[in-house]
């Protein structure tokens, strides 16, 4: 996707980019929708409390995933259809590519999810990499006959994973003759519930850390102004993927060391990752420092030297980001997704009090700067979240009020 977001910068308009820029922001929140309704509830139970009956689990979930993928996609091409009717100037190919892909997108997310769950990243690895060798053989042969556009970016991907999903067919979920899951665990949607309507209103307020200043700049700057953005966020999408990656292998950890061990077993696993993050994305600003206007030049062949200047603090957005984001994981290993709406919640009113102002003041720098307020703002807020948990109150039921002596 990092080749496919460069190869349109390259290839599109600043204006036809900033579209894309904005499709793909919806994406995001589609997905983290997606996210909300099945996969971080899935990883989070399916990695801990129902680790007994996770193959009765895993069927179950996949069915929901198919049925909503199902509805989505349809949705969505209303959407569009209506909007082509209605308003065709927002009808875009771009959009309409997107809402096409994203049944297939939603099922190789949840694909890949599962197999972290399992413990076979093995499997991960080899459906990602055949992904990408088909991508980057379709992505060539749409620059080479001149097709690529945005429409084309969410289809290329979408046929990309189709083909990545063949050989492994076998490893899909299926059903057979052992007990379903409901007769099992007869309370699971309660509990399911009661885990994901956090991180369903987390999806609202998440896409005001990052992805709403795509917006805040289309409203008030310009849709190139966007593109820009976008550009620069391409930046730092390598360490976006590598921090994703990891969360999908340590996130199951985590959630198993929770429900053996509870914060005893969690913390040291946590602070090793918050460590290990911290060193590489300090490293990724230091190298960006020294090479981050060249690798720009040469990776959008001088059409964004313009704003390269801005390179060297979009650095610090995974410094940032995902030290905090290591702390939403243990949060979300310790059954707290509450504490996540929380510290989302405070970078969104940081995004309306100071990100606005910024955007307003001082154009694209000043989305730069939002960005880094909001994410220092959410950082924040989880590691208050995460010391509240650790070193708050805890209740004493039972326990007596006199010292026991023997």
């Amino acid at each position: 996707m990092f080749l496919v977001n460069v190869a349109l910068a390259r290839t599109q308009t600043k204006h036809e980019y900033g579209l894309f820029a904005l499709s793909y922001s919806v994406f995001v929140f589609l997905l983290s929708l997606h996210n909300a309704a099945i996969l971080e509830t899935f990883t989070v139970y399916g990695s801990g409390r129902y680790q007994k009956s996770f193959q009765q689990y895993l069927r179950l979930i996949w069915r929901k995933n198919v049925l909503l993928t199902v509805l989505s996609t349809v949705l969505i091409c209303l959407v569009w259809s209506v909007l082509a009717y209605v308003i065709p100037a927002m009808a875009s190919r771009t959009f309409l590519g997107m809402a096409l892909s994203l049944g297939v997108l939603f099922t190789a997310t949840f694909l890949r999810r599962a197999f972290y769950v399992r413990r076979r990243s093995d499997l991960a690895a080899k459906f990602s990499f055949v992904f990408f060798c088909s991508c980057v053989v379709l992505l060539s042969l749409a620059l080479r006959f001149g097709l690529l556009d945005g429409f084309y970016g969410y289809v290329i991907a979408a046929v990309s994973w189709v083909i990545a999903a063949l050989p492994l067919l076998k490893e899909f979920p299926r059903s057979s003759d052992n007990q379903d899951f409901v007769t099992v665990e007869p309370g699971y949607w309660a509990e399911h519930w009661k885990y994901s309507r956090w991180v369903l209103v987390t999806a609202f307020v998440f896409q005001l850390t990052t992805q709403g200043y795509f917006w805040l700049v289309a409203s008030f700057l310009t849709v190139s102004d966007t593109g820009n953005l976008r550009a620069l966020y391409n930046i730092v999408l390598p360490l976006d993927q590598l921090f994703v990656a990891l969360s999908m292998v340590i996130l199951p950890v985590m959630c198993s060391r929770y429900a053996t061990q509870k914060m005893a077993g969690l913390l040291p696993l946590w602070k090793s990752y918050f460590l290990g993050w911290l060193a590489i994305t300090a490293g990724f600003v230091v190298l960006v420092h020294i090479l981050g206007k060249p690798a720009m030049h040469v990776l959008y062949a001088g059409k964004f030297d313009n704003i390269s200047s801005l390179v060297p603090l979009v650095a610090f957005l995974p410094l940032v980001l995902g030290t905090g984001h290591t702390v939403n994981g243990a949060l979300k290993a310790a059954e707290k997704p509450n504490l996540v709406f929380y510290a989302y919640s405070f970078s969104g009113v940081a995004t309306f009090l100071f990100g606005i102002p910024l955007v307003i003041h001082l154009g694209l720098r000043g989305a730069v700067y939002g960005m880094l307020v909001s994410g220092v703002t959410y950082t924040t807020a989880l590691l208050c979240g995460l010391g509240f948990l650790v070193y708050g109150p805890r209740p004493t039921v039972g326990a007596s009020p006199l010292e026991e002596r023997g």
